[in-house]
């Protein structure tokens, strides 16, 4: 399996549910911030109330889950504090020591959790090289960061190489 080859592709967050973890014995999620859980540079709003019911749902059911985002630190803390569960931004990923330090978190062997992400060269590169459950989710929306789009462009050639062919 390539280093940038997700295992799973999803269109939305929320199609992760305890069922989907439960098949892929997984008992936490590494996850990303921006174009993952919420449209990149947004704060709160209607969307955001369903994610953090999301979340919610699956740590009532025992999920352990982290946020692995290289946001900005205040940016990340932002989220956290309504999702009420750990994480970091500036998370520096792909480097596998972000991974590590949250898997510790977690107290969770890699083989036991999923990196979630919109972003092939950091979350699915990252969540690969560590050993963990990649699941590519479908970006929230386009971005005006000059990196990003070119970064897009790439992951959409990579992606059809494996099947997919999502116009982000």
């Amino acid at each position: 399996m390539s280093l940038l080859q997700p295992r799973d592709v999803i269109d939305h967050v929320t199609d992760i549910t305890p069922d989907f973890l439960s098949v892929r014995g997984l008992h936490g999620l590494l996850i990303d911030l921006d174009n993952t859980l919420v449209p990149y540079g947004s704060y709160a709003d209607e969307e955001a109330a369903a994610i953090i019911r999301w979340a919610r749902d699956l740590q009532q059911v025992g999920t352990g889950l982290y946020l692995l985002s290289n946001a900005t630190g205040r940016r990340a803390a932002y989220w956290l504090e309504r999702l009420e569960f750990n994480g970091v931004g500036l998370a520096g990923k792909p480097n596998p020591r972000a991974y590590r330090r949250a898997l510790a978190a977690l107290n969770l062997a890699p083989r036991q959790v999923g990196m979630v992400g919109d972003q092939l060269f950091t979350d699915v590169l990252g969540g690969n090289l560590a050993g963990l459950h990649t699941v590519l989710v479908r970006p929230l929306q386009g971005n005006a960061l000059l990196h990003t789009r070119a970064a897009r462009h790439l992951e959409r050639l990579v992606l059809r190489r494996y099947g997919h062919d999502w116009r982000t």
